[in-house]
């Protein structure tokens, strides 16, 4: 009975405790993301006045964050934090907390962080309004001067640099009905807190919480800059009803028209796109490349597996030539792989692909959907390494050959109605090897069209090789799965070309 009745006291002063007065960490932040599931979802309030909604895209660019105000900027510290302020398209505010030795410290809103520039009559703006975002700075590329390094601003949206990279693609916390008929649900991190970093820190840790109507969710972030940037990241998500699509590790890009595209748009740049394709190692060791594709409707792509090695959307095409910008810089837009931690068990890298009549739409997604989820109530655990990379500077890449470039056209002089392919493969095997006799590709044609002749030639003038092939449409107009990869049997020598083609 003694031995009881210390524990009843010991318990009774347990929930007696504050949140404040529990040290703040993962597990902390999974129980908070626990109980919000357990209510009704709240729509957050906007806090952000009509004077700061009604600014322009350019009046909103000329608010920026005052540098010398950054945070742990006078402690020079070797991470530092700006903050977003609210306007324009951006209205929910989030609160963003230091975090140092477990204990919490809210960083209140202050105007005097910001420069205003040209915007003079905004009005009253509330002292706890907010912020929208923040942005992690490092020394990446010269130590006297600390870059943007990551980005966490909208939604559950965030992104990341390596060294000499130029912003691109983006990373979100959870993708939900993607592509359904119903519309999406765009879940919002509504709560960031950041671990204060030691003198000689290499990393940083990012802690935030994620709501909408249909989940709640815990998710911890190291950070760890370099030539390629990885975030090590974890996840604990609990549903409060069930959802068409569950996507996680989701990835964002953009692909208006690359070297398979029939219609430039009357843009004189070869090509413009932030990634140029698909990229998954299968759990069966396969490695497959997707290229992508600005698709007339909607696209929808599914890649079924068990246990995936990664996945991830890569711009593979590096030659300043292939974009001609010199602004927009297309050949230093990072890559991004998933590198599940741990088994993820089935389900399949799903990939979305919209229409866009420009550049300025991210207009493809890939995200993995797991075949099973635990019950509404329990977690979903997830952990995986998240990379942004260039290759040649730690990013992944099939061992063996992969492809180089997509050419899809017609002839125009024999054999009409006929659809003609260039696929071509590099490689340091492939491209050391002189004689075709012993190397063929393995082509395979869906439904909807007939392969009617192919050669596999050797590139002189690169070392690459080329598949050339042509097929002949049925008259459906169904889409056409198309695969390819060249071998030595019994050996393959190269990922595996995926392609749907629309006729």
């Amino acid at each position: 009975m003694k031995r009881t009745l210390l524990l009843t006291v010991a318990l009774i002063g347990l929930s007696a405790l504050r949140a404040d007065d529990v040290p703040f960490d993962f597990e902390v932040l999974q129980y908070r993301a626990k109980a919000l599931a357990a209510k009704p979802y709240t729509p957050p309030a906007s806090r952000v006045p009509e004077s700061l909604r009604k600014l322009s895209y350019d009046q909103y660019r000329d608010i920026r964050f005052n540098p010398d105000a950054s945070w742990w900027r006078r402690e020079q510290l070797p991470f530092q934090l700006q903050f977003f302020h609210p306007g324009f398209l951006f209205n929910q505010t989030v609160q963003i907390s230091e975090v140092e030795k477990g204990e919490v410290t809210p960083i209140a809103y202050n105007k005097n962080l910001f420069n205003f520039g040209a915007n003079r009559d905004l009005g009253s703006i509330p002292g706890d309004m907010g912020f929208t975002g923040l942005r992690v700075h490092y020394a990446l590329n010269n130590p006297d001067y600390l870059d943007e390094l990551a980005v966490f601003q909208g939604a559950s949206y965030f992104r990341a640099l390596g060294k000499g990279m130029r912003y691109g693609l983006s990373a979100r916390g959870l993708a939900i009905n993607t592509a359904e008929p119903g519309g999406e649900e765009f879940p919002i991190f509504v709560e960031f807190w950041v671990e204060k970093p030691v003198p000689n820190a290499k990393q940083v840790t990012v802690y935030a919480l994620l709501d909408s109507p249909s989940v709640a969710g815990a998710y911890r972030l190291i950070i760890t800059p370099g030539p390629s940037t990885v975030m090590e990241i974890r996840t604990a998500l609990y549903r409060r009803k069930d959802v068409a699509v569950f996507g996680v590790a989701p990835l964002t890009s953009m692909f208006w028209f690359g070297e398979n595209s029939s219609d430039h748009h009357g843009d004189l740049r070869p090509e413009v796109h932030d990634s140029d394709g698909l990229m998954m190692e299968r759990g069966t060791g396969e490695w497959l490349w997707r290229p992508l594709t600005n698709p007339s409707t909607i696209q929808v792509s599914s890649f079924s597996d068990e246990n995936p090695r990664g996945f991830g959307l890569v711009q593979r095409d590096r030659r300043f030539e292939s974009y001609e910008d010199l602004e927009a810089c297309y050949q230093l837009r990072p890559s991004a792989w998933v590198e599940p931690l741990g088994k993820w068990g089935a389900g399949n890298v799903r990939l979305v692909e919209l229409p866009t009549p420009d550049e300025t739409n991210d207009n493809v997604v890939a995200f993995w959907v797991p075949a099973k989820l635990p019950p509404i109530g329990e977690p979903f655990k997830l952990e995986y390494k998240l990379h942004w990379f260039i290759e040649g500077q730690g990013g992944r890449k099939p061992p063996g050959g992969y492809a180089i470039a997509t050419r899809i056209g017609h002839s125009q002089t024999h054999e009409a109605g006929l659809a003609r392919f260039w696929v071509d493969f590099d490689g340091p095997y492939l491209n050391a090897q002189r004689s075709a006799q012993e190397i063929s590709a393995n082509i395979s044609v869906g439904t909807g069209a007939t392969l009617v002749h192919q050669s596999l030639e050797k590139n002189p003038f690169n070392g690459s090789w080329r598949v050339a092939f042509a097929l002949k449409p049925d008259g459906s107009g169904h889409p056409v799965e198309l695969r390819c990869f060249l071998q030595r049997p019994p050996h393959i020598l190269t990922e595996t070309w995926s392609y749907l083609w629309n006729p």
